[in-house]
């Protein structure tokens, strides 16, 4: 969902967009901002500048974790192995977030919300951490000369004795993953305390480029129940119940990148915030991850599925900012950018003669592709 109405400046920290499904948490693909008692009427440079960098900042995670998702489908470790999401799962999500995002409207409207964001915020303080972490470990690799002394740690926790004996955890990790933990965790601290708008970014990004890496859709039909489903979950809840509004000014966590549209008068202590929920960037990103990744496979040499899905994102993205403008109401960001992730590729591939390929190009796991090739190699040994 988007909204252009400002925060209240007098509590921005108390302000938060959506719920993400992703992480363990409700994915409500959308942005929201509270009603103010006194409205701060944006200039036309501080909302250009607001939603421009809104845009810029959702591309981030998705074009970053589209290329990081490549090399992570052919990853044989444990701590970079994605979590594949079949079609049976794709049908079962809008029922589960709805669920989910019913579930914390009672929440709320039970329990003191003081008590329930306390609890988040230390819930969300752990994964933020973890996910910033992992975001910064390739850029701390390149950072660091060679001769730096980066020893290797493995943390092994194992259930049982002797032949019962299983792995419950088992990560291997180095020195510079440590230095990634320490910064992650000042940011951490930063947020828990302070709530600043920096902070809740640094860690969104964290989350929508994890989410766009590590999530993948085992094919294009998978990709087209999800994305379907979840267009009718968020119309639905936009207009057709006030419980996605009730829970998104309620809800506090770093699940919505935000920017000030009055930067420019207040500086960084701007409190007058627009918004774009996490699920708005996820949801199309890991679809548009699973086309780069279908381009990798036809070994073209070309990227047109990924940079006609690319563009058509910014295309939706523009398109619902516009709508939101134009008629002054929430609008559900996934009605927009549905057909336009999905609509766009089809219409090439249509052109292009490809579209039985690519609904017939099936993902496989790293375990899987290891499975058939041991097959294969057997089979030649005994031929």
């Amino acid at each position: 969902m988007s909204e252009a109405e400002p925060a209240p400046a007098s509590a921005p920290e108390a302000v938060a967009a959506a719920v993400l499904d992703a992480l363990n948490a409700t994915d409500s693909n959308g942005t929201e901002a509270l009603n103010a008692t006194v409205k701060f009427v944006a200039t036309p440079e501080g909302t250009a500048l607001a939603y421009g960098s809104l845009v810029f900042m959702a591309l981030l995670p998705i074009f970053f974790g589209a290329l990081r998702s490549v090399t992570c489908s052919k990853s044989k470790n444990a701590s970079d192995m994605p979590e594949t999401i079949t079609s049976r799962d794709a049908a079962r999500f809008p029922i589960i977030a709805s669920c989910t995002l019913f579930g914390l409207y009672l929440f709320f409207k039970v329990f003191s919300q003081e008590y329930i964001n306390l609890l988040l915020s230390v819930y969300f303080f752990v994964l933020g951490v973890l996910a910033l972490s992992h975001t910064m470990s390739p850029l701390m690799s390149a950072i660091f000369p060679a001769s730096f002394p980066n020893k290797q740690y493995q943390l092994l926790f194992t259930q049982g004795s002797g032949e019962s004996k299983e792995e419950i955890v088992n990560y291997e990790f180095d020195t510079k993953n440590l230095v990634c933990l320490v910064i992650s965790s000042v940011v951490g601290v930063w947020y828990l305390f302070k709530k600043h708008w920096i902070a809740n970014n640094l860690f969104g990004l964290a989350f929508a480029l994890n989410g766009v890496e590590l999530l993948h859709l085992n094919n294009v039909s998978t990709g087209c129940i999800l994305l379907g489903g979840l267009f009718v979950y968020d119309v639905f809840w936009v207009f057709g119940t006030n419980v996605m509004v009730t829970v998104a000014k309620s809800f506090e966590a770093p699940i919505k990148l935000v920017f000030p549209q009055d930067l420019l008068e207040k500086g960084l202590e701007a409190s007058n915030f627009a918004m774009l929920g996490l699920g708005d960037i996820v949801i199309p990103g890991i679809f548009i991850a699973l086309l780069l990744r279908f381009d990798v496979s036809l070994k073209k040499n070309s990227r047109t599925y990924f940079y006609s899905s690319f563009l058509a994102y910014i295309f939706g993205l523009g398109l619902t900012i516009f709508v939101m403008h134009t008629f002054k109401h929430a609008q559900p960001a996934l009605l927009y950018l549905v057909p336009a992730c999905v609509g766009f590729p089809v219409i090439v591939a249509l052109l292009k003669g490809e579209l039985t390929e690519m609904f017939r190009y099936e993902e496989t796991s790293p375990e899987e592709a290891e499975t058939k090739d041991d097959s294969s190699d057997s089979e030649k040994k005994d031929q």
